[in-house]
C-alpha cells in the first residue's frame, strides 16, 4: 500500500473533522482566556523563543528513550536480566517526554486546517494510544507476575508510535507544517529593484507586490512605507489579505501569526519564523525595495 493510498484513505475520514471542530477551538480559547499571559504561554509552546518548532525538540526525547528500552526489553528476554532497571527507566524517561510533546504538539496543532488539520489530529490519537500502552506496561512492570505481558505491552506501543511517527514526518515533508515558508528557490534582490508607483500606495493600506519573483508585502502606516516578505512563515498565508495592525503590526489572515514591519520578528505566534525584512526607498517616484542585509 502507498503512502498516498493511505494519507487519502485517513483525510476521507468524516469523523475527524468533527473531533477537530470540537478540540480545536476549545485549545484556542483556553489560550485566549489567559489574555496576555495566555498568548504568551502559547508562544512559549510554539517555540517562538527558539525560532523554530519547539515540538520536534521534545519529540525526540520520547522516540530515543523508547527505542532504548525495546532493544533492553529485548535484551532480556534473551536472557539478559541485567536489563530490567535500563528498560523501566527508559521508558519512564520516554513518558515524561511525551507529556511535553504532547502539550507542544496540540499547540501547534491549533494553527493547522483542512488536510493537515486531520492528519494532526491522527497523528496525536495514536501517540496517546502508544503512551497510554506504555503508561500501563509501566506500572505491570513493578508487579510480580506480569513481566512478559508489561514488554508485550511496550512493544505494541513502540509499533504505535512508530505509525504516529510515519504521519508526524508526513506532516513535514509532505504537508510542510512546521517549515519556513519564506524559503524559496527564487532569489531575493539584493539591488534595489522598483515595485510600485508612490502615489500607488495610500496610508494605512497593504499591497502584495513582485520584487523579481519574490512577493513582497508594502506597507504604509503613520507615513512610513515598510516591506517584508508577503507569503507568511507559517504556513504560507497571503499577508496582504490580513489585517494591518495600529501597532504597526500585520495579522496573517489563515492562523493569525503577527509579525513587525519594522523588522519582521515574530510578535506571536503559530509562527516561529521571522518574515524576511526589505529596505526600501522612493527614487523617481517610484517604490523601490532590497533584501536587508545582515549586518
Amino acid at each position: 500500500m502507498s503512502q498516498e493510498t493511505v494519507i487519502n484513505a485517513l483525510t476521507q475520514q468524516e469523523w475527524l473533522d468533527k473531533v477537530g471542530d470540537a478540540v480545536q477551538p476549545a485549545i484556542i480559547k483556553t489560550f485566549e482566556a489567559g489574555g496576555k499571559t495566555g498568548q504568551e504561554i502559547k508562544d512559549f509552546l510554539h517555540g517562538v523563543w527558539l525560532g523554530h518548532p519547539l515540538h520536534p525538540v521534545l519529540t525526540d526525547v520520547p522516540v530515543g528513550a523508547w527505542t532504548a528500552a525495546a532493544v533492553l526489553d529485548s535484551l532480556e528476554l534473551l536472557g539478559g536480566k541485567k536489563y530490567k532497571a535500563g528498560a523501566d527507566a527508559a521508558i519512564a524517561v520516554g513518558l515524561v517526554g511525551a507529556a511535553g510533546s504532547a502539550i507542544t504538539g496540540l499547540t501547534d496543532w491549533t494553527g493547522t486546517s483542512g488536510k493537515s488539520r486531520k492528519i494532526g489530529l491522527m497523528h496525536a490519537l495514536l501517540n496517546v494510544t502508544a503512551t497510554t500502552l506504555y503508561t500501563t506496561s509501566y506500572f505491570l512492570r513493578k508487579q510480580k507476575g506480569s513481566r512478559k505481558t508489561a514488554i508485550g505491552l511496550a512493544m505494541l506501543g513502540y509499533g504505535v508510535a512508530s505509525l504516529a511517527a510515519y504521519l508526524g514526518g508526513h506532516l513535514v515533508y509532505g504537508e510542510q507544517i512546521g517549515v519556513d515558508h519564506t524559503a524559496t528557490a527564487a532569489e531575493y534582490p539584493e539591488d534595489f529593484i522598483a515595485v510600485l508607483p508612490e502615489n500607488e500606495l495610500a496610508e494605512n493600506t497593504m499591497r502584495c507586490v513582485n520584487a523579481g519573483e519574490v512577493p513582497v508585502l508594502l506597507a504604509r502606516k503613520n507615513g512610513e512605507i515598510y516591506a517584508i516578505a508577503h507569503t507568511c512563515s507559517h504556513l504560507g498565508g497571503p499577508l496582504s489579505e490580513g489585517d494591518l495592525l495600529d501597532d504597526g503590526n500585520v495579522r496573517c489572515p489563515w492562523h493569525g501569526s503577527v509579525f513587525s514591519l519594522q523588522d519582521g520578528s515574530v510578535v506571536d505566534g503559530p509562527a516561529t519564523a521571522p518574515q524576511p525584512k526589505f529596505e526600501v526607498r522612493v527614487n523617481n517616484g517610484q517604490i523601490e525595495v532590497r533584501l536587508l542585509k545582515n549586518v
